[in-house]
């Protein structure tokens, strides 16, 4: 598991691109909120700390996980950002469920990234149980937000150099 092997919010700080004067959007799902609302202040917490104005980080809430595309495609439509994060947890159940929801917003920002000109980061945790995600919403394998958030800049960044 590539987790167990490495921590989430474990980065070189030097090679963290500047995000001043850069805007992030962060769409984060109420479900789960116990572990989405850490995911949130992870990737918040890290956008701050590499630059990027509290008041240049867009927040919005959509009740699911399954609306996250749509709301990353609001805020690429409407924000004006330089790249959006989609937050959320999917937990395994007993039914099908599970997967149509992971598949749809996997399907949705992989399309979102192939049609939108910002990049759209993909910051679901699809796990097992809900311990698993507390592990990786600052548990003791790090905060996905973070990590999220590293990449945005990352990929911010990379965009840059091209333009």
């Amino acid at each position: 598991m590539a987790t167990e092997l490495n921590n989430l919010s474990s980065y070189d700080p030097q090679s963290v691109p500047s995000g001043n004067g850069k805007r992030v959007g962060i769409v984060v799902s109420e479900w789960n909120s116990s572990v989405t609302g850490n995911l949130l202040r992870g990737a918040f917490d890290t956008l701050v700390k590499f630059g990027v104005s509290s008041d240049d980080i867009v927040i919005e809430h959509v009740p699911g996980s399954f609306e996250l595309t749509y709301g990353a495609k609001l805020l690429i439509e409407k924000a004006n950002v330089d790249s959006v994060i989609i937050l959320g947890c999917v937990i395994q159940g007993e039914t099908p469920h599970f997967t149509f929801v992971c598949n749809s917003v996997t399907d949705g920002t992989t399309q979102l990234n192939l049609t939108q000109d910002i990049p759209v980061i993909f910051g679901l945790l699809t796990t097992n149980t809900l311990d698993q995600a507390k592990a990786r919403a600052g548990g003791r394998h790090g905060n996905k937000g973070d990590e999220a958030a590293i990449t945005a800049l990352k990929m911010i960044a990379l965009k840059g150099k091209y333009q």
